[in-house]
């Protein structure tokens, strides 16, 4: 199968959410997506781009994503954060998810991060398979903690 891996564009948006939404339903959170095609334009693509976006592309149609940003980890410094790497259902199993994530650990290379961190869900054996085959990590013992929208509300009200 022949594809090709580039830097995201404007005109991605609508098939870059469509891969969301099909994420959050494989990962049984179909409801969860609230994020919109001109957010990922304003806040991927404006003046001061707060994440950077891979697409992997057959035939002149996105198939895969991956979108990263860095953070700063107190303990080594520049971090580049894969928020989420995507490939459609149908085109799994292809190589189109080690070409996303040879994108994304050329690029940490580029901005000299310490650490490239992601998260997986914990059953998904398939892609945990995946990520420790190409010599990831996983840290099992280590637990995701975040407050939400109405989780951040809450706090502030009882400041």
């Amino acid at each position: 199968m022949n594809f090709s891996i580039r830097d995201a564009v404007k005109n991605d948006t609508p098939r870059i959410l469509e891969l969301i939404t099909e994420l959050a339903i494989f990962e049984k959170e179909p409801d969860a997506v609230t994020i919109t095609s001109e957010d990922l334009n304003t806040f991927g693509f404006g003046n001061h781009p707060k994440f950077h976006c891979f697409v992997a592309e057959i035939n002149g149609r996105v198939e895969g994503i991956a979108l990263v940003y860095t953070r700063f980890s107190t303990w080594s410094g520049l971090v580049l954060h894969l928020e989420d790497l995507i490939v459609s259902q149908a085109k799994r199993g292809h190589g189109l998810g080690t070409a996303l994530l040879d994108a994304v650990v050329t690029h940490a290379k580029t901005l000299d991060v310490k650490r490239v961190s992601w998260e997986v869900l914990d059953w998904n054996e398939p892609a945990i398979s995946f990520y420790e085959k190409k010599g990831a990590n996983v840290m099992r013992e280590w637990n995701v903690v975040q407050l939400n929208e109405d989780g951040i509300k809450n706090y502030l009200s009882k400041l």
